[in-house]
């Protein structure tokens, strides 16, 4: 699929800034006053940019206060409520850190749960799509969950967890890319399965169904050269998993070594996203024979 600018700003951002909140809602880096505006206006800028950003790839932006209207069928508006509710239950946490008080775990464990259900809901935005066989599978959510709880982890000075985390990521991914290149052929998806008219005969394409460019073929069908895709594959588990790890684990602790790891971790990341849709291949291609 087409790999929008948007969609990814959106889910690395707010992956990592989800994760960053949830860490801070459980208390786990006991920070007040400036510090504590420092990281928890990190956090809550990470989530907001990224919300902010996938707005762009809305047709009418305009209307995005309508995605809250569909929370029974659409995990795109449960993503929402989840996201609202987590930045409103923390938001009074936030606000006794900075001003150098504290108030009972519980609320900071409801808006770490919220966290988590957002970061949940945004997995299965994808998750869900039967269509997309690479991600209808279970590392879609294993993925996801692992790079917010990596980042977060990182970004709230949490080294050993960090690293640990960074190294289950690396798996993850691992996991993702092999189980994926598997997942179409898996699926038994063809030209004649998708027409309905296998039963009868092999089936294939007699003439193109467009003449022209149209939308299917812009976002739905996007041609990644293999010897590319594996370049980033190597750029991705290195700086999201093994370098992040490396530093965390057997460097000296301090601002200087957390950044560095939080920097390489994002590159790796947006290396990442970048072929979760770039690869990720719509059934709809059969089409237009760009199986």
């Amino acid at each position: 699929m087409h790999p929008a600018p948007s969609v990814i700003v959106f889910t690395v951002l707010s992956g990592a800034g989800f994760g960053l909140l949830a860490f801070l809602g459980l208390g786990a880096a006991e920070v007040y006053g400036a510090a504590a505006f420092l990281l928890w206006g990190l956090g809550y800028a990470l989530a907001v940019i990224g919300l902010l950003a996938s707005a762009f790839h809305l047709g009418n932006p305009q209307r995005a206060l309508m995605a809250f209207s569909q929370w029974r069928t659409s995990w795109l508006s449960r993503e929402a409520w989840a996201s609202a509710g987590a930045l409103l239950l923390l938001a009074p946490v936030a606000l006794a850190a900075v001003l150098g008080g504290g108030l009972p775990p519980v609320f900071g464990a409801l808006g770490a749960l919220a966290c988590l259900a957002t970061i949940g809901a945004t997995s299965m935005i994808y998750a869900q799509l039967r269509t997309v066989p690479r991600w209808s599978h279970w590392t879609t959510p294993a993925v996801f969950f692992a790079f917010a709880l990596t980042g977060g982890a990182i970004l709230s000075g949490q080294r050993a967890l960090a690293g640990g985390l960074a190294l289950l990521l690396g798996l993850l991914l691992w996991a993702a890319f092999r189980l994926g290149d598997e997942r179409f052929q898996a699926e038994g998806t063809t030209l004649g399965s998708a027409t309905g008219l296998g039963r009868i005969g092999d089936v294939r394409e007699f003439a193109p169904a467009h003449t022209a460019s149209n939308y299917l073929l812009r976002e739905m069908i996007h041609v990644v050269g293999r010897k590319h895709a594996a370049r980033l594959r190597v750029v991705a588990l290195a700086f999201a998993s093994a370098l992040p790890a490396l530093v965390l684990l057997f460097l000296p602790g301090g601002l200087v070594f957390t950044a560095l790891a939080a920097a390489l971790h994002v590159v790796g990341a947006f290396a990442a996203r970048w072929l979760f849709f770039a690869e990720a291949e719509h059934v709809v291609g059969l089409y237009y024979g760009r199986r």
